[in-house]
């Protein structure tokens, strides 16, 4: 069989050929965007506008256009999918024992001023569970906590969404990484490092941004101390995770890491005046709707367990240290998954490395979007011992059995798990396909090929194309495939770093997540504010604007100033590149 060129320029116009390229992205967000539309029924749908392009008007083989289409599917699956459902079947299973909830509260209680739970709660615990399970679990979680400590409803709402988005990058046990890997060709390692030189910056930036929307200036001023240790620890472990472990447990690590070092500082400090108003500094139209009343807990001493109530029963120290278990466990599991001392050791035994027939090698990329034709490899490594959602399936089986569920409970669990998120792992496999499709078709070269008319200032406007892409989306997950191959082809048509704009998707990426629609009405619910998720939307909107431009600013610096690229570290050899 003759391998099929790819066309970039179907129509003999530009400006044409481009309108039509952007047709699935336009159908996937506009569609989203509308919010009439359930976000799988809108990416399924977006998923046939791309195949049609691809086939009809880009002249892609149907045949090759069917396989690309499968595979994928098949890695949004793989480990995409994986990752998702074994991170929230080990999350249901501790909320049905109970143990979540004291969790949750054991957290809260520690510090009686608002300020500093803001900082525990909604950016340190909030950057845990983003790390362990992303797509709206911090949101729910943290949301449900401030206003259970009697926050108003919007500095509930408002404030986790704020918070949720330096560690997004790294949501899902790494997810958006793999995701922007599998679209783009290049290492997880070596982008997760890359953002690991981004976001950084904003961890320090973020916890002051936090606290000064909340508590205003002076109120922020007066805690400067905590906010720096809780900052500066998480940038760093966030710097280091990235650079030299791996990008799976970024966030858990630099979360634990902040958490630790907060609680550590308040042993020897305390403000010298506790803030106790629960609501937004200034005007906040949510004081008095739905009347939170503030969580029974003790008053926590700094260094010292906290007293939890539950039903009117005292959950004690054991029950407490308990309730973490699970989450080192998981913790402990996926950091020796992530190695590539593991993998060398697990991959040559428990691994399937699958050349896609008639689809490997048979498209080939041409001038000028390669200076020599080059054929597109396509293969499927199934390296499923080594996936990280087999690590965090281990972790939950053994949490689950010291949580003394029983193995006929356990499956039940698990097969319900599948069920509840059915409709995400569709939205997740069509989301792959969209993009791996567009990949294969050269849809995404014709994209990036126009794209590349910003010229020296496409650092900037590349990162906001992230920003805009989770504003919509709700993912940045999502946003990766779809944009990170056009940052990939538009960056080298500039002669910049596909490295660094790839992951400036990504960093720029976070700060569209406080926007989007999903996460709004996660919040909304979560903290009972019914109805009023457009005063949300106007209180977030400018904050997330500003600190988009502000990390466009960073990579237009990272580009042209100082280049980070030269300092990337290649990945363990027995890591093999993503494709």
């Amino acid at each position: 069989m003759t391998p099929w060129n790819q066309v970039y320029d179907p129509f003999g116009s530009q400006w044409l050929s481009t309108f039509v390229a952007s047709l699935p992205v336009i159908a996937l967000l506009g569609m989203i965007a509308s919010g009439k539309i359930k976000v799988h029924i809108a990416a399924v749908l977006a998923l046939l506008v791309a195949f049609l392009v691809a086939v009809v008007a880009f002249g892609m083989p149907t045949d090759l256009a069917v396989r690309a289409t499968i595979l994928g599917m098949v890695t949004g699956m793989f480990p995409i999918g994986w990752i998702i459902l074994n991170v929230i079947f080990l999350y249901r299973l501790t909320v049905e024992k109970g143990w979540f909830a004291i969790l949750q509260q054991s957290v809260a209680g520690i510090t009686e001023d608002r300020r500093i739970q803001l900082l525990l709660v909604a950016f340190a615990f909030g950057a845990f569970f983003e790390g362990a399970g992303g797509f709206g679990t911090p949101v729910a979680v943290t949301g449900a906590i401030l206003i259970g400590l009697g926050f108003s409803p919007l500095a509930a709402s408002g404030l986790s969404l704020i918070a949720n988005t330096a560690p997004v990058a790294y949501g899902a046990l790494g997810a958006p990484v793999q995701g922007l890997a599998s679209v783009t060709g290049y290492d997880p390692y070596v982008l997760g490092a890359m953002i690991g030189r981004q976001l950084p910056f904003f961890s320090v930036i973020v916890p002051f941004w936090l606290i000064w929307v909340f508590a205003g200036f002076r109120g922020m001023m007066a805690i400067w101390p905590p906010i720096a240790v809780c900052g500066i620890s998480f940038a760093a472990a966030q710097f280091l995770i990235s650079n030299y472990i791996n990008p799976w447990i970024v966030d858990i690590g630099a979360s634990l890491v902040s958490m630790a070092a907060l609680v550590a500082f308040l042993k020897v400090w305390r403000p010298a005046q506790v803030w106790t108003s629960p609501a937004l500094r200034g005007h906040d139209p949510s004081i008095g709707y739905g009347e939170p009343r503030p969580a029974s807990l003790g008053a926590g001493v700094p260094g010292d367990l906290p007293k939890v109530q539950l039903g009117g029963r005292t959950a004690s120290s054991q029950e407490i240290l308990m309730a973490w278990v699970p989450w080192i466990i998981l913790s402990i599991i996926v950091a020796i998954w992530g190695t590539g001392w593991f993998k060398g050791i697990v991959n040559p035994i428990f691994s399937w490395k699958y050349e896609v027939p008639g689809l490997h090698n048979m498209i080939m990329k041409v001038p000028p979007v390669e200076a020599a034709p080059k054929a597109e490899a396509a293969i499927f490594n199934f390296t499923y011992m080594s996936y990280t959602g087999t690590g965090v399936l281990f972790a939950a089986i053994i949490s689950g059995l010291i949580m003394r569920f029983s193995p006929v409970r356990l499956v039940t669990a698990y097969f319900e798990t599948i069920w509840v998120l059915r409709y995400s792992l569709i939205t997740i496999a069509a989301m792959l396909a969209l993009g791996v499709l567009t990949r294969y078709a050269g849809v995404d070269a014709t994209l990036g090929l126009a794209f590349a008319g910003t010229g020296i200032l496409y650092p900037f406007f590349g990162t906001l194309l992230g920003w805009l892409g989770v504003a919509l989306t709700g993912s940045d997950t999502a946003s990766n495939v779809l944009f990170g191959g056009l940052q990939r082809i538009t960056s080298e048509q500039l002669g910049l770093s596909g490295i660094l704009m790839a992951s400036a998707n990504s960093s720029g990426g976070v700060m569209g997540k406080m926007i989007d629609a999903q996460s709004i009405v996660v919040a909304s619910t979560a903290t009972g504010y019914f109805g009023q998720e457009s005063k949300i939307l106007r209180f977030v909107f400018w904050h997330s604007i500003v600190l988009a431009c502000l990390v466009g600013g960073l990579v237009m610096l990272q580009a042209y100033v100082y280049p980070f690229t030269e300092m990337v570290i290649h990945p363990p050899a027995t890591v093999a590149p993503a494709h």
